[in-house]
């Protein structure tokens, strides 16, 4: 599983916005479709445990774990 480091620099590299600094990171980017996606990335260093990374490539990236690797 990525840790919360590997998804944060997944979004800087992917091209998403860093739109809000608070106790966590919030990042956001527009699809093809128009549609606005969002994440938010806690700012610690640990492991995102399975059932948290499925949920958020399913629900708030919108892609695949391969994607996911291959950009991060």
């Amino acid at each position: 599983m990525p840790s919360w480091r590997d998804l944060r620099r997944f979004c800087n590299s992917d091209g998403w916005e860093l739109y809000k600094d608070t106790d966590h990171y919030f990042y956001r980017k527009e699809d093809d479709d128009g549609n606005i996606k969002r994440v938010k990335v806690s700012k610690g260093t640990g492991e995102i445990k399975k059932h948290l990374w499925n949920e958020i490539l399913k629900n708030q990236l919108k892609i695949s774990k391969e994607y996911f690797n291959k950009y991060s």
